[in-house]
């Protein structure tokens, strides 16, 4: 009898699951950005929110919790009821920055979180003031080393994306610049155009409107095949500069230990969310290219990650904040 009643509770505890999955979502979903508004991140989680209501139905909600390079967000979703219902979408600092960069985490990206989809990657472009005197990668390499540590390289914080790949481009060219944060890449974009700093790694889709009117200079970009958007910027594999290539990305993860079945049903939501017509027409127009990958692909990039910039990080002298 006991042997029955455990089938049959165990029976009851599996229908239960898969009638919450069959249902999801039956109450609206929190798409949790750790940014301010106004941000690739939220424009993306935004546009994504709006392509899952049509998918899936339901509604889902974004709600910024910004601060700490997005270590408030993180946290909040990470203490989260790992029921599908509260969700974090973010860049890559909080999966594979900020265990090297901010003393005590409240949370541990791989143990916390789990992990459904990247949803898009982007290249990162060095971009010159048009007064710097370059014009090739060659130019910008002799033109560092003439300056050592007086070329400054604008970013949009300490450990972000576009700091970190000015750190790998200097290791692995012998070279070195001068870094200055900006709190965000509005401010930093709006200096290296005003000539107050030099050069900078800016995401794609961050300066691409500004490369075309000729308020920047693109000199190299850092993805494995040149941009369709910018086809006449060599990427630094072909500049001779190797193991530099280089992705700002975006993805999506919840608490750890979401139901499998509510996993399955959301990652197929947001692939088809991800590759609807319009949503991708929206997203590649900036540049951003479509990944929507697996949560096992997504784990394992991200451990590859977790490794690459604790090398640079570690290398260049990083200190946590």
């Amino acid at each position: 009898m006991k042997i029955r009643s455990l089938l049959a509770g165990a029976a009851l505890a599996l229908a239960a699951t898969v009638a919450a999955a069959a249902g999801y979502p039956e109450r609206p979903v929190t798409l949790v950005v750790p940014f301010p508004p106004g941000g690739s991140t939220d424009m993306i989680a935004r546009i994504l929110g709006a392509k899952l209501q049509d998918k899936m139905g339901g509604t889902f909600i974004v709600e910024n919790k910004a601060g700490a390079t997005g270590t408030i967000g993180a946290t909040f979703v990470a203490r989260a009821k790992p029921d599908g219902y509260t969700l974090l979408v973010s860049s890559l600092a909080p999966f594979a920055v900020n265990p090297f960069l901010q003393k005590s985490l409240p949370y541990d990206p791989v143990k916390d979180l789990d992990p459904v989809s990247i949803l898009v990657q982007a290249p990162n472009v060095l971009v010159a003031n048009p007064k710097v005197p370059v014009s090739t990668l060659a130019d910008v390499i002799a033109y560092l080393k003439k300056n050592p540590d007086q070329v400054s390289f604008a970013s949009s914080g300490a450990g972000s994306s576009d700091h970190l790949t000015a750190e790998l481009f200097w290791q692995a060219t012998g070279t070195h610049g001068l870094h200055v944060p900006y709190k965000g890449g509005g401010p930093a974009i709006q200096d290296l155009m005003g000539g107050q700093v030099q050069m900078s790694f800016q995401n794609l889709n961050a300066v691409i409107s500004q490369i075309k009117a000729g308020s920047l200079k693109a000199i190299a970009i850092t993805s494995k095949q040149r941009s369709p958007l910018l086809p006449d910027v060599p990427t630094l594999d072909e500049s001779g500069i190797r193991n530099a290539d280089v992705y700002s990305w975006q993805a999506i993860a919840g608490p750890k230990g979401l139901p499998a079945d509510v996993k399955a049903k959301l990652h197929d939501g947001i692939v088809a969310a991800m590759n609807d017509p319009d949503a991708k027409k929206k997203l590649t127009d900036l540049g951003f290219e479509i990944v929507a990958n697996t949560p096992e692909q997504f784990a394992q990039f991200q451990k590859q990650e977790l490794a690459r910039w604790q090398k640079v990080i570690t290398t260049a002298h990083i200190q946590p904040n």
